[in-house]
């Protein structure tokens, strides 16, 4: 009684896919299982629609195509969600593009009284830089006459500043600027000493901004650049967007 269930098993598993018998084996396999008596090892299993029918009439085979079928549809829904949602951050953020850069202009420099340097300062009050050389103003948010940028758009954005100053073999280097943000101080670089005759000096800060906030950096009172201002570069753009929910 042991040989039958396997032969219906046997000839079950042939028959699940479009297999054509053949051989007198495989006839056999086919008669054993048509002729079985016995309780089936799948309750779902219709053996002789599994010989006639043999699609969707195998053990399973019904729950398979509608698991199939279900997978299928989800993932059509799926899709479609994530192309909307590409087109929607597509549509946000072609609108929102933010990004400068500048450098200072070195014909700014004076001559310092009573020395060969060439500086931008010392001035007896708190100065903004003025980074007029703009080689990149991507939405407009940055004004070079003013050297200030204003945000566009909320958001969180990120800026970064070099410093640089070089003096002659017995000058000072005596400077400090500071990035500003809506006249409050973010970051600073500073130098004083008489040890080296040039150096430089960058920040990065990420900062949280409203529509309007206004960034900055201030060259403090009686503080100076000499010598190359081309090298000092003042460079931002918006990391993400705040969008309305």
């Amino acid at each position: 009684m042991v040989v039958l269930p396997v032969l219906f098993l046997l000839g079950s598993l042939f028959l699940c896919n479009p297999v054509q018998a053949q051989s007198d084996t495989i006839l056999m396999l086919k008669q054993a299982a048509l002729n079985w008596k016995g309780a089936l090892t799948c309750e779902k299993s219709d053996c002789n629609c599994t010989f006639n029918q043999q699609r969707g009439c195998c053990c399973a085979a019904r729950d398979m195509l509608q698991l199939e079928e279900d997978i299928l549809e989800r993932m059509t829904f799926l899709w479609h969600d994530i192309s909307t949602l590409k087109g929607r951050v597509q549509s946000l953020t072609d609108k929102v593009k933010v990004a400068f850069k500048a450098t200072m202009d070195p014909n700014i420099a004076l001559m310092v009284p009573g020395s060969t340097e060439r500086c931008f300062g010392p001035f007896n009050i708190n100065i903004p830089v003025p980074f007029n050389s703009v080689l990149l103003n991507s939405g407009n948010g940055y004004n070079p006459s003013l050297g200030i940028f204003t945000a566009p758009f909320p958001g969180v954005y990120v800026f970064s500043f070099t410093t640089y100053s070089s003096v002659g073999e017995n000058g000072r280097l005596y400077h400090k600027v500071q990035l500003m943000k809506n006249g409050k101080r973010g970051a600073s670089v500073w130098e004083n000493n008489r040890e080296d005759t040039e150096d430089s000096a960058t920040q990065v800060v990420a900062l949280e901004m409203q529509r309007g906030d206004q960034v900055y950096l201030d060259l403090t009172s009686g503080r100076k650049l000499c010598t190359n201002l081309q090298y000092n570069v003042f460079t931002g753009y918006i990391l993400y967007p705040y969008i309305a929910a």
